[in-house]
């Protein structure tokens, strides 16, 4: 990326710098917090690689929402860790482009990876019969293509866009991260359009598919009220449970980063750290898959 005159070569992020004690109380936390979401959402990855029982459409599509967790949290927590840590706030300009990069990219993707799982279970609870007809494998591989493609392609028409705003000398981010809206601020030209054009790709991005997944599961409500056994119902109710959880802590997180004045630096690590708790120790299938490897690597140790 061009640096222009306008622009400085790193940035000072302030975040509580004027409250010491606060900083090393925040550090704290969300140390533990980013050690557990790094355990957690790596164990489901591999479990989902490992085990043939996992092998299906929407353990699939699980294992890229954690992986992207990943990708986010460890893009943003070291940073905002030193941040926290230490007296040099400062960044580079292309670790902060780096940053914004992922933050755009990775928040896409996973705005349309909730919709597409949203359609995995529109299907599974609506057209079960033809489930496995459906959602083969050639389909889910096309639809996480697709998501990947468009989180990458509104970080390349963004992130540039807004590293390219003039800051006319100016370098403190009153912020911890290099996120758009902060350093948007920053530019000391009227920014009316390149908010349009975020608004206009968030619309695309973010809101569309939650639209889907409202709509979805209207039907799949529809669907679950007409069965005749309770058991029957519950056991729909659990199949979409976890993930209905999870987009609603997802899309909460997003309205409360824009409507807070608590930094939304902050609620970074709350989706990632509570999808692992829901989908581990809520989803008897990955309980029963981690009982199986430890039982298992137990009785080969005896053996050995």
């Amino acid at each position: 990326l061009h640096v222009n005159d306008s622009s400085p070569n790193h940035f000072i992020l302030v975040g509580f710098s004027d409250n010491p004690r606060l900083e090393r109380i925040l550090f704290v936390a969300l140390l533990i917090a980013y050690l557990l979401t790094l355990v957690g959402n790596t164990t489901i990855v591999l479990v989902s690689r490992r085990d043939p029982h996992l092998h299906t459409p929407m353990y699939f599509f699980l294992t890229h929402i954690s992986f992207l967790d990943l990708s986010f949290t460890t893009s943003s927590i070291p940073q905002l860790l030193s941040n926290l840590n230490g007296h040099d706030k400062a960044t580079s300009y292309t670790g902060c482009a780096i940053q914004l990069f992922l933050f755009l990219g990775l928040g896409g993707v996973e705005c349309l990876l909730l919709a597409i799982m949203a359609y995995d279970r529109f299907v599974a609870v609506c057209r079960p019969l033809r489930y496995m007809i459906v959602m083969q494998p050639h389909l889910c591989v096309g639809l996480v293509s697709l998501a990947w493609g468009c989180g990458v392609a509104n970080s390349l028409i963004m992130s540039p866009m807004t590293l390219w705003l003039p800051c006319c000398g100016h370098c403190k981010v009153d912020h911890f991260l290099c996120e758009m809206p902060a350093l948007i601020q920053m530019a000391c030209v009227n920014t009316a359009a390149i908010e349009g054009i975020a608004f206009i790709l968030a619309v695309g991005i973010v809101l569309s598919p939650l639209v889907f997944i409202l709509v979805s599961y209207g039907y799949i409500v529809r669907a679950v009220l007409s069965i005749q056994s309770s058991s029957g119902r519950q056991k729909a109710f659990n199949t979409c449970g976890s993930h209905l959880t999870v987009v609603s802590l997802f899309y909460g997180n997003i309205i409360y980063m824009y409507m807070a004045s608590f930094s939304p630096s902050f609620t970074t690590l709350s989706p990632p750290l509570l999808n692992t708790l829901i989908y581990t120790l809520r989803n008897k299938d990955v309980k029963g898959v981690l009982r199986r490897l430890i039982l298992g690597n137990l009785t080969l140790r005896k053996t050995l």
